[in-house]
């Protein structure tokens, strides 16, 4: 591939002119695709074709771009994403669209039957008509990077968005949020910034408490005032740099400020909601309720490397109502495991 901007048009035969065709295009150099593709970030990840499922599993390559939630940057601009990421990585492993036997498109926005048929049909004009397609919410991603593609379990993301999903074997599916901060995912990075920006707000002007959060915020954007963080907010009030101050309020959480306390409090307590919501719905913990069943817990929100640690702070409350709960924090990204739902895709038809 060329330089970005040579790849960023939203017409398929601009981004794909330059596609190589290699003399590795052959059977026995199959592959997978596996995407991940969120409101911040969107990674693919190229995956060699075996008949068995190898530890370390065959990644051959690994491609990063800008978000791609449709609900966020736009249908038009999540497609480009998606298509410049997936021919990057094809270009990297020396790969043509020739070799890919599946491909797995696991996006966040896509909640619906008809999101998913029409990302279905715009990535069927991209690829030969023989090749597996399937298109998830990131969420079942997220599960199978914890589960290596198994589909029983439940999984918590907290990043820039937050969203609980579950499977059962027998193939029942339930989720809890996840329909974007406007309709209410308050355990989200955008929902705990937002949440930490307007609490700014009212200690200045008189209706809510006083609170560190004022200067660090200030200090973190660069403003002398409250009153600037209106014009800083609007000026762009995207979700991903809401989200990013997220690091901001933990570390005053962190510092003993109550308020930023009580935000990370509250934001456990409503990602904990989603989880049993779930749980609840699929009978993840059998009929009695001590049953066990994997809780897999992906993004930022959620990461363990912190003194103020919100997904330990959502498995305790998970674990008084279902003591069963395993949690697991992945070692591979949600891109591999989309890209074992693709392979299991393959050898699922085949009888493997």
């Amino acid at each position: 591939m060329g330089t970005e901007s040579e790849t960023t048009s939203s017409d398929n035969g601009t981004v794909w002119e330059s596609e190589i065709v290699s003399l590795a295009d052959n059977k026995a150099e199959e592959i997978v695709i596996g995407v991940d593709g969120g409101a911040t970030s969107t990674i693919c990840v190229c995956l060699a074709l075996s008949s068995v499922l190898p530890d370390p599993l065959p990644v051959l390559g690994r491609s990063i771009a800008g978000g791609s939630n449709p609900n966020s940057v736009g249908e038009a601009a999540a497609r480009e994403t998606l298509e410049w990421v997936m021919c990057e990585a094809l270009q990297k492993v020396g790969r043509s669209r020739s070799s890919v036997r599946a491909v797995c498109l696991a996006l966040s926005g896509v909640n619906h039957p008809t999101d998913q048929q029409r990302v279905l049909n715009w990535l069927r004009d991209l690829f030969p008509h023989n090749v597996k397609l399937r298109v998830e919410n990131d969420a079942v991603a997220a599960l199978a990077s914890g589960t290596m593609g198994k589909s029983h379990g439940c999984v918590l993301i907290s990043g820039t968005g937050s969203i609980s999903y579950g499977s059962t074997e027998d193939g029942r599916e339930a989720r809890a949020a996840g329909a974007g901060p406007i309709l209410g995912d308050w355990g989200s990075g955008y929902g705990i910034s937002a949440r930490a920006l307007t609490a700014v707000v009212r200690a200045h002007d008189g209706r809510g408490r006083k609170t560190s959060l004022t200067q660090v915020i200030l200090c973190e954007l660069g403003l002398e005032s409250p009153e600037e963080l209106i014009g800083w907010t609007y000026a762009d009030s995207s979700w991903a740099r809401i989200a990013a101050l997220v690091p901001v309020v933990v570390s005053a959480a962190e510092a003993g400020d109550p308020v930023a306390e009580n935000i990370l409090q509250d934001a456990a307590a409503e990602l904990a909601a989603s989880v049993k919501a779930v749980v609840q719905r699929l009978g993840l913990c059998g009929e009695d309720g001590r049953g066990c069943f994997p809780l897999v817990l992906v993004g930022g929100v959620l990461e363990s490397k912190r003194g103020w640690d919100v997904g330990q702070e959502v498995l305790n409350r998970v674990m008084e109502d279902f003591p069963g709960v395993i949690p697991i924090r992945p070692k591979i990204e949600p891109a591999i495991g989309a890209a074992l739902l693709a392979w299991n895709s393959i050898t699922a038809s085949d009888g493997s």
